[in-house]
């Protein structure tokens, strides 16, 4: 018949072959993270008192404790730092026609929580209160489903070896465990994100913050007693203690603040945050600065490590909790610069007088408005309980507070102290104008949306502080 088409029957050699199931692990392949450490921070922020409970349900299993964590926390899987390159791999798979596989020994809640956001997934295996789905418990669970060699696997840890043992082909997220790998299946593909450098892992100590604990020296300075060298040692041994508790408790704010760093347009890409260091580091670091910040210490003094104590137990309350209230957040800012400078007093056994204390909350207190003042004329969003239309009432409240800073060096200044200690005193009075100038500077840097840093890290990368701050150095040195 004209326009008839011939069909050839296919040969059963000739039809083809379906590709295995794709079956992905979660915690350190799809998500650059830990998601069980991620929930138990979450549970210290969210539900503090429930931290107590947490050996209670370890008891009972890893998957109960993982169960009860889950149905106390909430996470936003939908600012999780995914690896991008592999989840590109996962949607052209997809649309290849393959079964896409969720296998993960996360909390079945949270593993179809990641499912429905992502909607690459047919199936979710995950632990479920009883079955911690991990190593050989997964393996049995893919061989029951899919049959031995019936899988393809990606995964990314040792824990991960008796799954790949009975996978067709392994796609690997770690170079470190990719030698292990072939030796049990045959390698596909590999992602990885290329171990981290030195750099890297210094950069969320914030050494550049440092520069505050400088305040340790003002007490001596003060005092104009800075060429003594056994006080010198001791404030110069006082700023390095000072630095490992400053440096674990900025550990600490950024494993606290996980989602909200998150969020932010910058904060976004600190190293917890992007998944580029994993949180076990922060974990291990943390306890080991803090023991070489206490080392340091007892050479000082006992009353500096209970000041540095102090300082650090205030830093993690404010990460907890006291950062979202409105105005007292600031206050504990401002509080935390001063104890540098009473740890300082501690360190060298010289008290800070009372003009040195209120010059001191003033000044501080200026500057920590102006860092949350800054969050909002740049991000244009509410913050922390700030809202947008609160700028100009917080500009007015720092500068004010800057301005009496600059009022109290003054009324100093004709103290009968200052006119002992210094022999050029009026000298001095060359400090106001260009204090003046300095904050003033710094505000309107920051209503001109140029400050979205730290006041004082700003400070050292601006040209204008660094030749104000230099002024005013040289002003001090000729007045002695």
């Amino acid at each position: 018949m004209q326009g008839s088409v011939e069909v050839r029957p296919v040969k059963p050699e000739e039809q083809a072959v379906p590709s295995p199931a794709l079956v992905v692990d979660l915690d350190g392949t799809l998500v650059k993270t830990d998601l069980l450490l991620e929930s138990v921070l979450a549970l210290i922020k969210q539900r503090p008192r429930c931290v107590f409970s947490l050996p209670a349900w370890l008891l009972k299993g890893k998957a109960h404790l993982k169960q009860q964590i889950a149905s106390r926390v909430s996470l936003d899987v939908s600012i999780l730092p995914y690896r991008e390159e592999l989840l590109d791999y996962l949607k052209a798979q997809r649309a290849q026609g393959r079964t896409m596989v969720l296998a993960t020994s996360c909390d079945a809640q949270i593993a179809r929580q990641v499912a429905d956001h992502l909607k690459l997934f047919d199936l979710v295996f995950a632990s479920d209160g009883c079955t911690n789905l991990s190593a050989k418990s997964k393996r049995d669970r893919l061989v029951s489903e899919f049959g031995e060699k019936g899988f393809d696997y990606a995964g990314d840890s040792r824990h991960d070896l008796a799954v790949w043992a009975s996978a067709r082909k392994a796609i690997v997220t770690n170079c470190k465990v990719t030698s292990r790998v072939a030796k049990l299946a045959p390698i596909d593909r590999v992602f990885d994100s290329g171990s981290q450098s030195l750099g890297a892992r210094l950069k969320p100590l914030r050494l550049q913050h440092w520069l505050k604990n400088l305040l340790v020296f003002v007490p001596l300075l003060a005092a104009h007693r800075p060429n003594e060298i056994a006080l010198l040692g001791k404030a110069l041994l006082a700023f390095l203690a000072f630095g490992c508790f400053a440096s674990s408790g900025y550990l600490t704010n950024d494993l606290l603040d996980l989602a909200s760093d998150r969020r932010h347009p910058r904060k976004r890409y600190r190293p917890f945050a992007a998944g580029d260091l994993s949180l076990s580091y922060a974990l291990r670091m943390i306890p080991l600065l803090v023991g070489l910040g206490c080392f340091i210490g007892t050479l000082v003094s006992p009353i500096f490590v209970a000041v540095a104590w102090t300082y650090l137990g205030l830093s993690v309350i404010y990460s907890l909790c006291l950062k979202r209230i409105v105005l007292l957040d600031v206050i504990v800012l401002a509080g935390l610069y001063t104890l540098r400078i009473i740890a300082g007093s501690a360190s060298v056994a010289i008290w800070p007088s009372p003009w040195l204390l209120a010059f001191s909350t003033f000044l501080f207190f200026s500057l920590a408005l102006v860092k949350r003042y800054s969050e909002l004329a740049v991000n244009h969003v509410d913050t922390r309980g700030y809202e947008c239309r609160d700028e100009e009432l917080l500009a007015s409240m720092g500068i004010a507070s800057g301005y009496l800073a600059i009022l109290v060096l003054a009324l100093y200044i004709n103290t009968a102290t200052a006119h002992l200690l210094y022999r050029q005193y009026g000298v001095l009075w060359f400090l106001c104008p260009l204090l003046l100038y300095w904050i003033s500077h710094i505000w309107l840097s920051a209503h001109r949306g140029k400050l979205s840093d730290d006041p004082v890290v700003f400070a050292t990368g601006d040209r204008t502080s660094r030749i104000l701050i230099l002024l005013m150095l040289a002003v001090s040195m000729v007045a002695l």
